[in-house]
C-alpha cells in the first residue's frame, strides 16, 4: 500500500505565497509522475500542475508563471510553490503519484492524497 500526505495548506490573503508538499511512502520501487489538482466548491477537480521523474512540467494555463511544482526523488516528495495568489485559487488541492511497486515494477497505479484546503481571503 502508499499513502500520500500533503502538508501546507491554510488562509493566506490575495498577493501572498503558500507551499503545499506531498510525500510518498509505503511499497514503492519508482514513481513515474506526481502532479497536483485542485477542487473549488461546486465545481470539477481541475489539474494544476504535474512533474515526471525526469523533471519535465506541465501547468494549467491559469497557473503559469505563478506556479512552481518540483520534486525530490531521493524523498519521493512534490512540492507545489504557489505565488501571487488569487481568490480563484481558493480550492481543496489534491496530490497524485504513479506508483509502481517492488512487486509489479512494470505497473503504475495512481494514489491520491487526502486534500488540503487553501483559501485565498483578505
Amino acid at each position: 500500500q502508499v499513502h500520500l500526505v500533503e502538508s501546507g495548506g491554510g488562509l493566506v490573503q490575495p498577493g501572498g505565497s503558500l507551499r503545499l508538499s506531498c510525500a510518498a511512502s509505503g511499497s514503492i520501487f519508482s514513481i513515474n509522475a506526481m502532479g497536483w489538482y485542485r477542487q473549488a466548491p461546486g465545481k470539477e477537480r481541475e489539474l494544476v500542475a504535474t512533474i515526471t521523474s525526469g523533471g519535465s512540467t506541465n501547468y494549467a494555463d491559469s497557473v503559469k508563471g505563478r506556479f512552481t511544482i518540483f520534486r525530490d526523488n531521493a524523498r519521493n516528495t512534490a512540492v507545489l510553490q504557489m505565488n501571487s495568489l488569487k481568490p480563484e485559487d481558493t480550492a481543496v488541492y489534491y496530490c497524485n503519484a504513479d506508483v509502481s511497486s517492488p512487486a509489479y515494477r512494470r505497473t503504475y497505479v495512481r494514489y491520491w492524497g487526502q486534500g488540503t484546503q487553501v483559501t485565498v481571503s483578505s
